[in-house]
């Protein structure tokens, strides 16, 4: 039997690749990957979609070696897409491998984003993964030269597939004639490519050589305050936020809240001193329900030391001119 290994985003594209590809009498099974900037939610939706065997690897400390400094540089944003879809597709080599399957399919299509997905880009994604003789893009493949698969017959060339531009209509016309019809709209999912999120990120890999998973974590979370080259705090805007930075903080973290009016749960990362906790009760009783003007009791924690500081709201444009 026939095997392939499909890398699986869960989009339509990827669903269209693997069911070209079992058409053809062969066997295909998923991989898809996670790591803080996109989960696998959406791949494992489809997977389920189409009953398709999924597996699904966690590649955060590669990725992030990658991320520091990729080779083709960065999208609009963070998104270093050439980058890392090669390093998806030495992933999906090794298990290729591993497996025993024959080839590897995307459901990427030529020309459907013009910086990664042309024909050079697709070529060099190809051959800096290793295994540019094994992968087929079985959705534009009778564009592209054939791989080994095809020149072997593994691969029945003549049933593939010539879609091509940003245009979706022949994707849709395709999915309505395999009756798929319960797909995802098209979107990226990664949050490398949300201008917030990518400015937070630039901004921690500015001011921290050691960083550690749970401070890219917390980038998702609260509204964010560049106080000097050492100290950030971070401000929860709503109950969903002060959960989640409740649950992220650590013993070393300084951690507060106002005492006697509805707040947001505040934390500096790795703590500070006298100044930043004094700033930190400031941005505290800001974005507190204390009435303007007023002064606040905000707790202090640092592990199992408390510290209640009298704070007034820091001044508007001093949160303007921190904020991240």
């Amino acid at each position: 039997m026939i095997k392939a290994i499909a890398l699986f985003s869960g989009g339509l594209d990827s669903i269209l690749a693997v069911e070209v590809i079992r058409r053809l009498d062969i066997d295909v099974s998923g991989l898809t990957f996670e790591t803080p900037f996109f989960s696998a939610e959406k791949a494992h939706a489809a997977a389920r979609l189409i009953n398709l065997p999924l597996t699904v690897e966690n590649f955060t400390s590669d990725h992030l070696a990658m991320l520091k400094s990729p080779r083709y540089g960065y999208g609009k944003n963070m998104n270093p897409c050439i980058d890392c879809h090669t390093l998806m597709l030495k992933f999906t080599g090794k298990k290729m491998e591993n497996t025993g399957a024959d080839f590897i399919i995307t459901g990427e299509v030529l020309g459907q984003r013009p910086m990664s997905q042309g024909k050079q880009s697709l070529f060099v994604v190809s051959k800096n993964s290793g295994y540019a003789d094994y992968i087929l893009r079985p959705l534009s493949a009778r564009l592209l030269e054939p791989i080994r698969a095809e020149r072997e017959g593994k691969v029945d060339r003549s049933r593939l597939l010539t879609i091509q531009g940003r245009g979706r209509k022949p994707q849709m016309q395709l999915a309505a004639d395999f009756g798929i019809t319960n797909y995802a709209p098209p979107a990226g999912g990664c949050l490398l490519t949300d201008p917030l999120f990518a400015r937070r990120l630039r901004d921690l890999f500015s001011h921290a050589e050691d960083r550690r998973i749970r401070d890219i974590e917390l980038l998702k979370y609260g509204r964010h305050f560049r106080i000097n080259d050492n100290h950030k705090i971070i401000v929860g805007r709503n109950k969903a936020d002060n959960d989640a930075l409740q649950s992220l903080a650590d013993e070393a973290d300084l951690v507060l809240f106002t005492a006697d009016f509805p707040g947001p749960n505040v934390i500096v990362p790795y703590g500070g001193d006298e100044s930043i906790r004094r700033t930190a009760a400031e941005l505290c009783v800001r974005y507190s329900d204390a009435p303007e003007n007023s002064e606040a009791e905000v707790i202090c924690l640092t592990g199992n030391v408390s510290q209640t500081i009298t704070a007034k709201a820091m001044p508007r444009e001093d949160c303007e001119r921190w904020i991240i």
